[in-house]
């Protein structure tokens, strides 16, 4: 079949554009693609379209499971917290149970009917006492209390699996309550949660071994998201916002998100939470305000997002040759507007990940978000 309206983009010149032409860019972290159709951001829309939330809600809700005093679907009573809050979910996706003794079904020992039985713990962590706070609008100092308990709930849970085994992870992670429904999360509560499993998942495998395999041009003790973070410092193309105690923002150049932001270290080797020092954190209670500041600024509402902290797995025995990078990845759906989201359908499931907004004009539309 032949069509006669296929679009194109002409140039005169005969030579490649990144910002014009559509192309393949890789991801050292993950091994995948991702293709690039700058031309498709001009494309009328006429999918579907989300209703704005409302940044109004209450200081305090009587209804909301997770507020001070209030009872939760366990029967439970929060207490009157005034900062930090954790507890053990309630709903959780993996149990403490000692494993089973795993006797395999008859057929298991073919490579189509592999698995196997796990262990975990699911914790809540309320960031603030105030039901209409988000990340976004909370101080720094509040911002680096929720990064304390993370260090604590890190080192405590890495150490009981230590003295268990050798694997195992912490991963701890965020969907932004702001917009609950997009981003599959249950409460408007400011919130994230913490997952202790007996395996790796994995998204952090695959960037630990992609880690351990890079070999620096720079020097032999460099690190791939070093080495990244001075190629971007370098070219400033994709660079959102930077903080004197060493931690950059980009939108990464192989982002698969409109608005995807990478925030990571860009002076030293960081493995994990516990090897930052009190100026790091600061400075990296500070970056994440103004990432999140310049998301509910970019299409003035309130932006929706998970983030997720990737670091060691387990807290380093041996910091400085552990092949971990600390780092954050923050993926929000929105696409055009605040009504107007990415979805990742058709190809992007069937065949790699594409997006239509050049990571260059992404990160230059969250610098002028000021």
């Amino acid at each position: 079949m032949t069509s006669t309206n296929e679009p194109s983009i002409v140039t005169h010149d005969n030579l490649f554009r990144p910002e014009d032409h559509v192309h393949r860019r890789f991801n050292p972290l993950t091994g995948k693609h991702i293709l690039v159709s700058p031309h498709r951001s001009l494309r009328p829309w006429n999918g579907q379209t989300e209703t704005p939330s409302s940044a109004d809600r209450p200081r305090y809700d009587p209804a909301c499971y997770l507020c001070p005093g209030n009872k939760r679907s366990n029967g439970q009573t929060n207490p009157d917290y005034d900062d930090v809050y954790v507890f053990g979910n309630d709903f959780p996706a993996l149990l403490p149970d000692s494993l089973p003794t795993f006797s395999p079904s008859p057929g298991a020992n073919r490579p189509f009917f592999q698995s196997e039985p796990v262990r975990g713990r699911c914790k809540v962590i309320c960031f603030h006492p105030r039901h209409d706070l988000s990340m976004a609008s909370m101080a720094v100092k509040d911002i680096h209390q929720v990064l304390d308990s993370w260090k604590d709930i890190y080192e405590e849970e890495g150490r009981a699996i230590l003295q268990q085994s050798s694997e195992g992870c912490v991963q701890i992670f965020e969907a932004s309550p702001n917009r609950g429904a997009m981003m599959g999360c249950s409460a408007p509560h400011p919130h994230g949660q913490a997952w202790t499993t007996s395996f790796v998942p994995d998204e952090p495998a695959t960037e630990l071994a992609n880690f351990a395999r890079y070999t620096s041009p720079k020097s032999p003790f460099s690190h791939l998201l070093l080495d990244y973070a001075a190629a971007e410092l370098e070219a400033q193309e994709r660079v959102v916002s930077t903080h004197e105690s060493g931690w950059l923002a980009v939108v990464p150049f192989w982002a698969s998100w409109p608005f995807e932001v990478l925030i990571i270290p860009s002076k030293r080797h960081i493995p994990s939470l516990l090897q930052m020092t009190d100026d790091e954190q600061v400075g990296l209670a500070s970056i994440m305000k103004d990432v999140l500041r310049r998301y509910e600024n970019l299409f003035s509402c309130p932006f929706p997002y998970s983030m997720g902290l990737h670091q060691s797995p387990l807290p380093p025995k041996d910091p400085s040759s552990d092949p971990a990078q600390i780092h954050l990845h923050f993926y929000p759906p929105l696409l055009r507007s605040a009504t107007i989201r990415k979805f990742m359908v058709g190809f992007e499931l069937l065949g790699e990940a594409q997006r239509d907004i050049p990571p260059e004009q992404a990160a230059a539309r969250l610098r002028a978000s000021q």
